[in-house]
C-alpha cells in the first residue's frame, strides 16, 4: 500500500492501518469472487493486477476474504438448493475439476454435479435455478446422497450412479434420457465411418427436434398433445427401424452398440413424449455445467479439497444468476470497485466492513 494517500483537495492522508484494510467492501469482495470463479482468474494473479495499481493485497488475504464470503453466503446456497430440489423436474449433470493432490506434484479429478431447475420452455414461471454440488470423486453414492429428498423426474445421460435412484420405489424418481447424447453417439459415428445407417438416425432424431422447436415455450398440455400426435408415430417407427436395423448387424460393430444404447433405454428416451413438462434433452444441464469447465490454461485454477465445496458454492450463485441474464461483473461494479465505471486505485477502495455480498445473490 503506498505510504500517503490523496484526498480530492490533494492533501496528504495516512493510509488506512493493516487491520482496517483487510476489511473489503461488498463491491470489492464481489469484484474477487466473480473473477475468480466466473472469470477463473486465479488469486495469486489478482493480487499482481491490484499490485500495479497500488493495492497491497496478497494472496493470503485474498483468500481469506473468499473463505469468508463462502461462510457468509452459506445460507443463501441452502436456500438455492431447497428450491432446487422441490421442482418435480431436475436436469442433471456431472462436470470434472483437476483437484490438487498435495504431496505427489499431480492431480486428481474431483467432480461438479448439476441439477438446474428450468422449466420456462413449458411456460412455467418459476425463477430458474441451478445447484452445484462438489464431490471428490465419481462414486454413485454422491448423486444418490445429493438427491435423496427429491421426488420427480430425472433428465440426465445414462451414468450408472443414476441407476440406484430409478430402482429405488420409495426414492420415487422416474428417468428421462436424454436424446441429444444419443445423437452424439450417431453423429460420431457418421463423422468417422460415414455410416448411412447413423446418417438416418441422425435425420430421424431431427424430425423429433423440430417438433420440439416448435412448441419451446407453450404450457404442458399442448405440448403433450402435439407430442402424442406427431412425435409418437415418429418415435414408434424409429424403434421398429432400430429393432430390425439391428438384426442385420454384428453385435460388435459401434454401430450396434449405438443402436443398444438406445433401445436399451427405449422408455426413458420416450418418456418425454408422455409428458408435457419434460425436455428432450438434457441440454440445460450440460449448459448450466459449463460454468465449472472453462478454465483459461491448464494447471492455473486447480483447487485443493478444501476449495473444492467453496467452489461449487460460488459455481451455484453464479449460474443461477446467469440463468435470470444478470451479469455478476455488472453487478459487482456497482459497489465500489468497477474496472471501467469508477476506475481501481487506492481512492476508489471502500474500506466499510463487509455487511452482506447481496450482490452476488440470485435470488429475488
Amino acid at each position: 500500500m503506498h505510504s500517503l494517500r490523496h484526498d480530492r483537495a490533494g492533501a496528504c492522508t495516512q493510509p488506512p492501518d493493516r487491520a482496517r484494510a483487510r476489511r473489503a467492501g461488498p463491491g470489492l469482495l464481489a469484484h474477487v469472487l466473480v473473477s475468480k470463479f466466473a472469470d477463473h482468474l486465479p488469486l495469486y494473479r489478482q493480487a499482481e493486477i491490484y499490485e500495479r495499481v497500488g493495492l497491497d493485497l496478497d494472496r493470503s488475504t485474498l483468500a481469506d476474504w473468499v473463505g469468508g464470503s463462502s461462510r457468509l453466503l452459506a445460507p443463501l446456497v441452502e436456500a438455492l438448493r431447497r428450491y432446487v430440489l422441490a421442482a418435480g423436474k431436475l436436469h442433471a449433470d456431472d462436470t470434472p475439476v483437476p483437484v490438487l493432490a498435495p504431496g505427489t506434484g499431480k492431480t486428481k479429478t474431483g467432480r461438479l454435479w448439476t441439477y438446474v431447475r428450468d422449466d420456462r420452455p413449458a411456460s412455467d414461471t418459476a425463477a430458474p435455478a441451478v445447484w452445484f454440488a462438489y464431490s471428490p470423486n465419481r462414486q454413485g453414492e454422491h448423486p444418490q446422497q445429493h438427491l435423496k429428498d427429491f421426488r420427480g423426474t430425472l433428465q440426465a445421460d445414462a451414468y450408472a450412479g443414476f441407476n440406484a435412484l430409478y430402482e429405488d420405489p420409495k426414492q420415487g424418481i422416474a428417468e428421462a434420457a436424454c436424446w441429444a447424447h444419443f445423437r452424439r453417439k450417431m453423429y460420431d459415428l457418421q463423422q468417422a465411418h460415414a455410416s448411412p445407417i447413423a446418417a438416418e438416425a441422425i435425420q430421424r432424431i431431427g424430425a423429433l427436434y423440430a417438433i420440439e422447436s416448435e412448441i419451446r415455450g407453450r404450457p404442458p398440455d399442448e405440448r403433450r398433445a402435439i407430442r402424442q400426435t406427431r412425435a409418437r408415430p415418429l418415435l414408434d417407427s424409429m424403434y421398429e427401424w432400430l429393432r430390425s436395423t439391428r438384426a442385420k448387424l454384428s453385435q460388435k460393430s459401434a454401430v450396434a452398440g449405438a443402436i443398444n444404447y438406445g433401445l436399451g433405454r427405449w422408455p426413458a428416451f420416450v418418456r418425454y413424449c408422455d409428458d408435457g413438462a419434460l425436455e428432450i434433452d438434457n441440454n440445460a444441464a450440460n449448459a448450466a455445467g459449463g460454468i465449472g469447465r472453462v478454465m483459461p490454461r491448464p494447471g492455473l485454477c486447480r483447487v485443493n479439497e478444501r476449495g473444492g465445496p467453496v467452489s461449487g458454492r460460488f459455481s451455484r450463485l453464479l449460474a443461477s444468476e446467469s440463468r435470470h441474464n444478470q451479469r455478476p461483473s455488472r453487478k459487482a461494479s456497482k459497489g465500489s470497485v468497477g474496472w471501467k465505471r469508477s476506475g481501481l486505485s487506492p481512492d476508489g477502495v471502500e474500506w466499510a466492513s463487509a455487511r452482506s455480498l447481496s450482490c452476488m445473490s440470485a435470488c429475488k
